[in-house]
């Protein structure tokens, strides 16, 4: 018991004041979250596709850029004229419809121009906008989820919110929109709580393992601490051990209290930086290229804007079970599909999904035993986020295996096995509750995270004030006697 009291004490100078900061900025980041890449089918920063400008066909543009296994290739509209977006399991290109040459911005005026017409479209002042400013990274594009887009401009609007945009000098979109309130909040919220400091999150392997063995080593801590408490509980009930008082007693308290939360969520935060150690990871490349089939890219017809609107912004073919599916879009959350056919044949008639009987074709390709592919409902516990917010998402059960496909664009969303689901219930409902109660209303969930961290919360700071105290009382206590000893030296 001493022992255990004794590496509870010393864990608690180390640690208690950590804690704190993580409770502390888990109930900001509830409310103010690190701000999100947009996705690639947000169409930030795309305009109407120029016509007269489109001078290649999709066949031609995927022989151009020389990937060999490209599953997806998309024609957007930007500001400089229209660009191919071709990409695969290898590798990503952008090449310009006009001429395929790289599709890359390399101006600051272009950026600024796009992100000015992105801003029009949210319907932001542009009228201070200046010139874009290229940079490698900063604090809120540190991930590595942007590294196929940098270097980066930043675009400040200097508008009432300080909103500032951040245009990809491979794409040419709009790829972060941060206002100035939630990036200083988030200097509160998530760059504290993922100890995130852009020099530190930069070095992606020290900046892991870093928060790795933190997280691990505060976990210990935690349960050394309920041990602890159980211990000392058991004891005072038969009175063999005196009762704690003052600080030590809330202290005390509060660790029964809130033990189980704050063993699950420091456990739970722990397993955010799991990466493959302990979980399997979801879905690879190789399982999309075993959806996607092998397509006759070299087959499609050259003219692609015959049977497009005149107001498309974005025209999309994808590969899925050796077809080729093409994605008209002129809206956000519009768009129309149909099978894109060779010269000689007829094109499919333009529906705005795939069905389920064309997500059985591709799971064939999966060469193993899979059931009847089935929509899942918006309540499903396991449901992944489709690119459009009306789209279904089906599921493949394979033995133990599940397979989530987008039934917009045939995207692959994510491979569930045995462990990845456990996974999904120990990482995501145990540490930001994310389960279907409260899923369901937020406002109950809301309360639930901001109890729990607000008695996390005090739990930690009584024990940095305790720990305060014993290291106070431990260095001080030699050195008093010393002195003393000093004094009645003659």
């Amino acid at each position: 018991m001493r022992i255990l009291i004794a590496l509870h004490r010393w864990w608690g100078v180390a640690f208690c004041l950590l804690f704190a900061m993580w409770f502390a900025s888990g109930i900001v980041m509830h409310f103010v979250p690190f701000p999100a890449r947009i996705g690639v089918d947000r169409l930030a920063g795309w305009v109407a596709i120029d016509r007269d400008k489109v001078r290649h066909g999709p066949s031609e543009a995927v022989a151009a850029s020389g990937i060999q296994d490209v599953t997806r290739v998309r024609l957007a509209g930007r500001r400089d004229g229209p660009v191919y977006l071709i990409s695969g399991a290898s590798a990503a290109r952008v090449l310009r419809a006009a001429d395929l040459g790289d599709g890359g911005v390399r101006s600051e005026r272009t950026a600024l121009d796009i992100a000015i017409a992105c801003a029009r479209l949210r319907g932001l002042d542009t009228a201070h906008a200046v010139a874009a400013e290229q940079m490698s990274y900063d604090q809120w594009t540190v991930s590595g989820e942007f590294d196929f887009d940098r270097p980066l401009y930043r675009v400040p609007l200097n508008d009432q919110s300080g909103t500032e945009l951040y245009v990809s000098s491979t794409t040419g979109g709009v790829v972060l929109v941060a206002t100035r309130n939630a990036r200083a909040l988030n200097y509160f919220g998530s760059v504290v709580h993922w100890l995130y400091p852009a020099t530190l999150r930069h070095h992606e392997w020290a900046w892991s393992r870093l928060m790795w063995w933190l997280s691990l080593v505060a976990t210990i801590g935690a349960t050394l601490g309920f041990i602890i408490g159980l211990l000392r509980l058991s004891r005072a009930s038969r009175r063999v051990s005196p009762a704690y008082r003052d600080l030590q007693a809330w202290h005390h308290r509060l660790g029964l209290a809130f033990a189980p939360f704050i063993l699950s969520w420091i456990f739970s935060g722990f397993l955010s930086m799991d990466d493959g150690r302990l979980f399997s990871t979801g879905a690879t490349p190789a399982d999309a290229l075993m959806l996607a089939g092998k397509p006759a890219w070299d087959r499609l017809p050259p003219d692609v804007m015959h049977h497009a609107p005149t107001a498309a912004i974005e025209i999309e073919w994808f590969a899925f079970s050796g077809q080729i599916y093409r994605r008209d879009r002129d809206a956000l959350d519009e768009q129309r599909l149909s099978r894109a056919a060779p010269e000689t044949e007829v094109t499919s008639p333009p529906r705005a999904f795939l069905r389920e009987d064309e997500i059985d074709s591709a799971a064939k390709l999966l060469e193993r035993n899979c059931d009847h592919a089935s929509a899942i409902g918006a309540d499903d516990a396991y449901l992944a986020k489709p690119a459009l917010p009306e789209a279904p998402v089906f599921r493949i059960v394979c033995g133990g295996t599940w397979y989530e496909i987008d039934g917009a664009s045939g995207a692959l969303l994510d491979r569930l096995d045995s462990s990845r689901r456990a996974y999904r219930w120990l990482f995501g409902g145990l540490h930001t509750l994310d389960f279907p109660p409260l899923r369901s209303s937020p406002w109950l969930r809301t309360i639930a995270i901001v109890a729990l961290c607000a008695g996390g919360l005090a739990f930690s700071l009584t024990g940095a004030v305790l720990a305060w105290r014993g290291l106070r009382a431990s260095v001080g206590e030699p050195f008093e006697e010393n002195r003393a000893a000093r004094g009645r030296a003659p």
